[in-house]
C-alpha cells in the first residue's frame, strides 16, 4: 500500500523542488498535499507547474503567507523553468495540512523548511494529532554520531546552526516536545551534508530517468544544475523523502534535541520517540530514490 504523505517546503534552495517531483509520482507514495513557506504566489505558481507536468494537478497546495512580496525563489528555479504566472493557493497552509490529515489521518508529514506551517497547526488545530513527522533539520554530533560515521567537516562539534530549524526556533520546540505528534524522524544534516547529485549520480540515474514524470523532471533540472555547477547539489530534502518513504536508508538513535546560542545538537536518551540520523546507506537510498524495489514489489 502507498504511503500517504504531506510536504512541507521552501523554495530557496533547489532541493525542495526535486522533493516535490520526487514525491509527486513515486511507486510507494501517495503525495496528498503541499504547502508553502512564506508561500508567495510566485511559489505557488512553480509549485502548481511543477504537479502539472507531473500528471498531480489534482494536490491542493496551501500558502503560509500568499500576500508575501519579498523574492522566495531561487534564480535556478526561473533559469530551469522560465517565466511562470503567479497562482493563487487552495487556502492557507495549516488549514490544507489539516484538511488532509482529517481525510488520511495516518500521513506522514515531511519537512523541508522552516517549521511555521507545523507551528500553526499544532496551535489552530488543538485536536488534530499527527502520526510521524519526518524532517530535514537538526545536527547529531560526536556525542551521538559513532567514530567511522563522522564526517570531516563536522569532526569535534557537539552542535551546530541548522537552517530549516532556525528558520522558526518556537516551531521546532514546539514540533519536538508536543505529545500530538507521535514519532519524530530527523534527517540531519550530519549525514545529509555527505552525499550530492554530482556527475556520476546524474549517470546512474539516466537509465531511470523516463520511469516517472517525477524522475524525468529531477533529471532535466539537474542537466541544467550539473552545467553550471559540476561538483554537484547536497541532496538534504530527498534524503529525508526517501527517509520517510524507507526508514531503513539511515541509521537512527533516540534523542533529547538541545538548542545552545542558536546551534542545534542531540543527546541520547529514550522514550522521547525523537529519532535522529547518525548514518546512510548511499546505496540503499539510490534504490530509494529511483523507486527500484518498489516497482518491484
Amino acid at each position: 500500500m502507498a504511503l500517504d504523505i504531506l510536504f512541507d517546503m521552501e523554495t530557496s534552495d533547489p532541493d525542495d523542488a526535486l522533493t516535490l517531483c520526487l514525491l509527486a509520482t513515486h511507486p510507494a507514495v501517495t503525495l496528498r498535499a503541499v504547502t508553502v513557506t512564506p508561500g508567495t504566489l510566485a511559489q505557488v505558481g512553480m509549485v502548481r507547474h511543477l504537479l502539472a507536468r507531473a500528471g498531480r494537478s489534482d494536490i491542493p497546495v496551501g500558502a503560509r503567507n500568499p500576500a508575501a512580496e519579498k523574492e522566495s525563489l531561487s534564480a535556478f528555479h526561473t533559469k530551469w523553468l522560465g517565466p511562470l504566472p503567479p497562482a493563487a493557493p487552495d487556502a492557507l497552509a495549516h488549514e490544507v495540512l489539516a484538511l488532509a490529515l482529517g481525510r488520511f489521518p495516518e500521513a506522514t508529514l515531511v519537512t523541508g523548511a522552516p517549521l511555521q506551517n507545523l507551528r500553526l497547526l499544532l496551535e489552530h488545530h488543538p485536536d488534530l494529532h499527527l502520526r510521524r513527522w519526518v524532517a530535514q533539520g537538526g545536527f547529531a554530533g560526536d556525542n551521538v554520531v559513532p567514530p567511522e560515521h563522522r564526517l570531516p567537516k563536522f569532526e569535534g562539534r557537539r552542535t551546530c546552526p541548522t537552517f530549516n530549524f532556525n528558520g522558526d526556533p518556537k516551531g521546532a520546540l514546539l514540533a519536538l516536545s508536543s505529545d500530538r505528534v507521535g514519532r519524530r524522524e530527523l534527517v540531519s544534516k550530519n549525514v545529509t551534508h555527505g552525499l550530492a547529485y554530482d556527475g556520476a549520480f546524474h549517470e546512474r540515474m539516466r537509465p531511470y530517468a523516463s520511469a516517472t514524470p517525477g524522475l524525468a523532471l529531477i533529471f532535466e533540472a539537474m542537466e541544467r544544475y550539473l552545467a553550471q555547477r559540476p561538483e554537484g547539489k547536497l541532496l538534504h530534502d530527498p534524503i529525508a523523502a526517501c527517509a520517510a518513504i524507507d526508514p531503513g536508508i539511515v541509521t537512527w538513535a533516540e534523542v533529547e534535541m538541545v538548542r545552545e546560542r542558536g546551534e542545534w545538537g542531540a543527546e541520547l536518551a529514550q522514550g522521547t520517540r525523537t529519532f535522529i540520523s547518525v548514518a546512510l546507506d548511499p546505496e540503499r537510498f539510490f534504490r530509494t530514490f529511483v523507486g527500484i524495489d518498489a516497482a518491484t514489489n
